[in-house]
C-alpha cells in the first residue's frame, strides 16, 4: 500500500456503501455501517468497525505493480497476491488459524508500544497502529484474513496481511489529512516475517495451551480421581494380556487412569517453558538487523504482561528462526497424552462392553440411541469420538516432526503446517477431553453384581495359594478347576494339597491388594 492509495481505500468505501448512519445509532452499532463501539488504547476516543459488502474493488500498489483489491476489504496487494497465487485448498478449515492470526494482533500492538516508547513512531502513529492491532488481537477483523495456511513457507504473507489489515485500518482510525500509516514501515517496523511469524506460533500455542487445553485436561483429572476414591472398596478382578488376571480395585484402576493424565499434563507444562521464549528481535536471519538493543526484551515483556504467560527473548535467535524444537517437543507432549487417552478411552470401551455378552463391568451414560436397525443399543460414541481424535493428533505429530526437521540452513520454511497442525491438536484435544468428561465419565457407573461374579469365576485367585503349596501345585489346582469347570476350592481339596481352612485363609481377594509381610523361608 502506498499513501495515495489509503485514499482511494476511503473513497471506494464510501461509494460502496448504500446506507450511511449520520449519527443516528449514536455510536452503539445497530445501524448497518458501524458495530459496538471499541475503546482505544490509553483512554482514546470511541472508535468503530464499520461493517462493509460490495462488489467494487480499489487499485493497490507493491514493488511489483498495481493490483485489484475489494473495496471493502483491509487487506492490501501483498495479500490479494497470495489469494491469487494459492488457490489450495477451500473453506475455513484451510486458513491460517485464529489464534496465530490474533497472536499477530498481540505482537503488532507490542512492536508499536516498543518503538513509539524509542521514539521511532510519532505517538499518533504508534497509538493508531495500537488500536488497530487490539482489534485484530480481539478478532474483530478476522473476515480481513483470507489467506490459506498453504504458502509461503515462512508465514510472510500472512505477517504482510497483519501488516497491511492493521495500517489501514490505522490510517482510518487517524482520518484524512493525517500521517500515512505504511506496512511496512510503521506496522512492520523492526521486524521480519522469519521473527515475527514464529514468535505468533509461540504465543497463539501457549495461549490456547492454556486457556482450552491444560483446563480441560485438569477437569479430566479430577474426574478420574473422584471415581478412584469412590470406587476403591470394588474389588474386581485385573486383566493382563487381556486375560484374567489377579484382583484390584475398581479404583486402583482408575487411580492408573489418573496418574497417566497428571503425568501428561505435567509434561505438557514442561514443553511449554520453551515455547515462551520468543524469536522476535531476531529479524531476517537471528542477527537483529533493522531492530535496536532491547527491542526483543521490549516487545517479550508487553506481551508477558499482555497475557499473563512468562514470554521472554530467545536466548539464540538463529536456533529460534531455524528450527522448532520447541514446538516439536510440545506437540510430542499432545502426543503422549493422546497416546494416554487412546489407551484410557479402550479399557473404558471395553469394560462397557455388552450389556449382556460382554464384560458389562462399567454402565456407560445413554447419550443417544445407538443404532438405526438394533432398538435399544447404546454405544459407546464418546470413546469413539475421543479415540478418533486421538488418531488424528498422532497423524499431526508425523506432520509437525517431518515439517520441523526440514529447516534449511537460517530458516525452517514449512512454519505455517506446524502452526496448523499444532494449533488443531490444541483445539482437538481440548474439546474431546471435556466432552468425554463431561458426557461419559461424569455419569459412568460400576455394575458391582457384575464385577463379583467374574472375581468369583476367576482362576487367578489361585495365585494367592503361591506362597502357600508353591507355583507347581497351585498351577495343578488352576488347571484341574478349569479343565472340570469346577471352583478353586473344589479342586485345590481334590488334589489334596491343601486343607479347606488353609485355602479359605489363603484366597481372600480382599487381601491381594498390596504388598504383604514378609513370612518365613520356604
Amino acid at each position: 500500500m502506498d499513501e495515495g492509495c489509503n485514499g482511494g481505500l476511503l473513497a471506494a468505501r464510501r461509494s460502496a456503501q448504500s446506507n450511511t448512519c449520520g449519527g443516528a445509532c449514536g455510536g452503539l452499532g445497530g445501524c448497518g455501517v458501524h458495530t459496538a463501539p471499541v475503546v482505544a488504547p490509553a483512554g482514546g476516543p470511541l472508535l468503530h468497525v464499520r461493517a462493509f459488502s460490495s462488489t467494487a474493488t480499489r487499485i493497490e500498489k507493491d514493488t511489483m505493480g498495481t493490483v485489484e483489491v475489494p473495496a471493502d476489504k483491509y487487506w492490501g496487494a501483498q495479500t490479494q497476491r497470495s489469494l491469487q497465487n494459492f488457490r489450495i485448498g477451500s473453506g475455513p478449515g484451510e486458513r491460517m488459524p485464529e489464534p496465530l492470526i490474533r497472536a499477530l494482533g498481540l505482537i503488532k500492538r507490542a512492536a508499536a508500544e516498543v518503538n513509539t516508547r524509542a521514539g521511532l513512531l510519532r505517538p499518533d502513529v504508534g497509538a493508531a497502529i495500537e488500536a488497530a492491532a487490539t482489534e485484530v488481537a480481539e478478532g474483530r477483523l478476522a473476515e480481513h484474513f483470507p489467506l490459506v495456511i498453504w504458502q509461503t513457507g515462512s508465514g510472510t504473507q500472512t505477517n504482510m496481511n497483519a501488516n497491511e489489515v492493521i495500517a489501514h485500518r490505522a490510517n482510518e482510525l487517524l482520518g484524512e489529512g493525517s500521517a500515512r500509516v505504511h506496512p511496512n514501515d510503521h506496522v512492520n517496523l523492526g521486524q521480519s516475517s522469519n521473527d515475527t511469524f514464529p514468535t505468533a506460533m509461540h504465543v497463539s500455542a501457549a495461549i490456547k495451551v492454556h486457556g482450552h487445553l491444560l483446563p480441560a485436561l485438569e477437569r479430566m483429572h479430577a474426574a478420574l480421581e473422584a471415581k478412584a476414591t469412590e470406587w476403591d472398596r470394588i474389588i474386581k478382578i485385573g486383566r493382563t494380556h487381556t486375560q484374567d488376571a489377579t484382583p484390584l480395585t475398581l479404583g486402583q484402576e482408575f487411580s492408573g487412569f489418573a496418574a497417566q493424565v497428571q503425568y501428561g499434563t505435567e509434561r505438557l507444562r514442561y514443553a511449554l517453558r520453551d515455547v515462551y521464549l520468543l524469536a522476535q528481535g531476531g529479524t531476517a536471519v537471528g542477527t537483529g538487523l533493522n531492530t535496536f538493543k532491547g527491542f526483543d526484551e521490549g516487545v517479550a515483556a508487553v506481551l508477558a504482561r499482555d497475557t499473563g504467560l512468562p514470554f521472554a527473548p530467545a536466548p539464540n535467535k538463529f536456533e529460534a528462526l531455524a528450527s522448532h524444537d520447541a514446538l516439536l517437543a510440545l506437540h510430542g507432549a499432545m502426543q503422549g497424552l493422546a497416546v494416554s487417552l487412546m489407551k484410557i478411552g479402550n479399557d473404558i470401551r471395553l469394560l462397557g462392553s455388552g450389556p449382556r455378552c460382554g464384560l458389562g463391568e462399567l454402565l456407560l451414560p445413554a447419550n443417544e440411541p445407538g443404532s438405526s436397525i438394533m432398538p435399544g443399543k447404546v454405544n459407546p460414541t464418546q470413546v469413539e469420538a475421543l479415540t478418533m481424535v486421538c488418531a488424528q493428533v498422532m497423524g499431526h505429530h508425523t506432520t509437525v516432526a517431518t515439517a520441523a526437521s526440514l529447516g534449511h540452513f537460517q530458516l525452517n520454511a514449512f512454519k505455517p503446517v506446524i502452526a496448523a497442525a499444532l494449533l488443531r491438536s490444541t483445539r482437538l484435544l481440548g474439546d474431546a477431553v471435556d466432552s468425554f468428561t463431561t458426557r461419559l465419565l461424569q455419569g459412568l457407573a460400576p455394575d458391582e453384581p457384575r464385577i463379583a461374579r467374574h472375581l468369583r469365576e476367576s482362576l487367578m485367585l489361585v495365585t494367592a495359594l503361591n506362597p502357600v503349596i508353591g507355583y507347581e501345585a497351585a498351577a495343578a489346582v488352576a488347571k484341574k478347576a478349569h479343565a472340570e469347570g469346577s471352583t478353586l476350592r473344589e479342586a485345590a481339596l481334590a488334589l489334596g494339597v491343601i486343607s479347606g481352612g488353609a485355602f479359605d485363609a489363603a484366597v481372600q481377594p480382599g487381601r491381594m491388594l498390596a504388598p504383604t509381610e514378609l513370612g518365613g523361608p520356604r
